[in-house]
């Protein structure tokens, strides 16, 4: 989510780092494993931040309680990315160099991930990302744990115009490569569909007021508002159009909506919107309301549950996976550990591809209802679409 990736998750830099590579020492018997987390704790996306860390801190208590991994106990190590890409590079290098961990967590932006790619590849540490984002990247050192856009933006689409939503789209997002290359992607499957796109528009952050544009979408004849506003201006943008009384006649499909927006647009506000997510935390599976539950002991009755919170705990477990799959803990065996790897989460059974490390896992369209998200159809377990080649 959040900004473009580079094709190669570093461009033309990796040809220039190779040389000047630094390795990991081998963990000696009964070592403690650290892992490295570069997150947002403040700077603006703190509350993407914290929801990570919930999920990795009950990975690690999960781990921790059933022995660690090959008789290693597991300790995490954050540091505060700020929000901030240059800031990103400098924890990362930190955590690589000085505290030596055998993989980052991180970040939430794909600005940070683009700019800490080089630090991780020179120093061949894997980067376990776990945001949505806009798909494209193929290199060994990444393993992706949420969504590209064939599995959550593609089924979403033609199962509006089935439910009888509407075929017909404005597109409304910040003005950043997320939202334009999740959009370029969308009117491909728009004109699959027999639909059309009425309009297309993109917003600076910190915009207070949306009339203008919410009277043009208004006026477009659009069914739906493809919307790709992330954060306190999407909020800000959603209560205006309630307010002027554009969801009365216009659907609104949320890329990247999770529980985190839940509230923030008042009593009875912000109903009937779609998404397409990995995970939904009111759904009645018993792996999901497990792990609500769990969340929730360790972080009160009130704390939000997104899918955040899942696929930073999702990648822990697969490191561990990976590691007692490959029987040996360093960098490299974690790598070709995880590549190919089955393994189960709250919603099921996921596999990470061998060649491209995204993770194949279910998926399903959620749909604001009641102050609530809920589950309007399972789609079961969707593959990622191929990144390499």
């Amino acid at each position: 989510m959040i900004d473009i990736s580079r094709r190669n998750f570093m461009g033309a830099v990796g040809a220039t780092v190779a040389a000047s590579t630094f390795g990991m020492p081998a963990i000696a018997a009964g070592k403690t494993i650290k892992i490295g987390a570069v997150q947002p704790f403040s700077g603006g996306l703190e509350l993407f931040g914290n929801q990570a860390k919930m999920g990795l801190d009950l990975a690690v208590s999960e781990i921790n309680a059933g022995g660690g991994i090959l008789g290693h106990q597991v300790e995490m190590l954050y540091e505060d990315g700020k929000t901030d890409p240059k800031t990103s590079v400098e924890k990362a290098k930190k955590l690589i160099e000085r505290d030596e961990v055998l993989a980052i967590s991180g970040p939430i932006t794909s600005a940070g991930r683009d700019a800490m790619a080089a630090t991780m590849e020179r120093g061949k540490t894997p980067l376990l990302y776990a945001t949505n984002y806009e798909g494209g990247i193929c290199n060994r050192y990444l393993f992706s744990f949420n969504t590209v856009p064939n599995q959550d933006t593609a089924p979403l689409i033609p199962y509006l115009k089935e439910e009888g939503v509407g075929d017909s789209y404005y597109m409304f997002g910040a003005d950043y490569v997320w939202p334009r290359n999740m959009f370029k992607t969308a009117k491909a499957i728009i004109g699959d569909i027999g639909g059309s796109t009425v309009g297309e528009e993109y917003t600076p952050f910190g915009v207070k007021d949306f009339s203008s544009i919410i009277r043009k979408i208004a006026d477009s004849g659009a069914k739906v508002l493809l919307f790709a506003l992330p954060g306190a201006d999407g909020i800000t943008f959603i209560k205006q159009a309630e307010e002027f009384g554009l969801t009365k006649n216009v659907t609104i499909a949320f890329l990247g909506f999770a529980e985190t927006y839940l509230g923030a647009f008042g009593p009875g506000k912000g109903e009937g919107m779609y998404a397409g997510v990995p995970f939904v935390a009111s759904s009645p599976e018993p792996g999901v309301q497990d792990f609500v539950a769990k969340i929730r002991k360790e972080n009160g009755d009130d704390a939000v549950v997104s899918f955040y919170v899942m696929t930073h705990y999702n990648s822990l477990i697969a490191l561990k996976g990976g590691l007692e799959k490959a029987g040996k803990v360093d960098r490299e065996a974690l790598i070709d550990g995880m590549a190919g790897l089955s393994f189960e989460i709250p919603t099921g059974s996921a596999m990470i591809t061998k060649e491209d490390h995204h993770t194949a896992m279910n998926m399903y369209i959620a749909k604001t209802e009641n102050g609530t998200l809920n589950v309007a159809k399972k789609l079961g377990v969707i593959d990622p679409a191929p990144q390499c080649g």
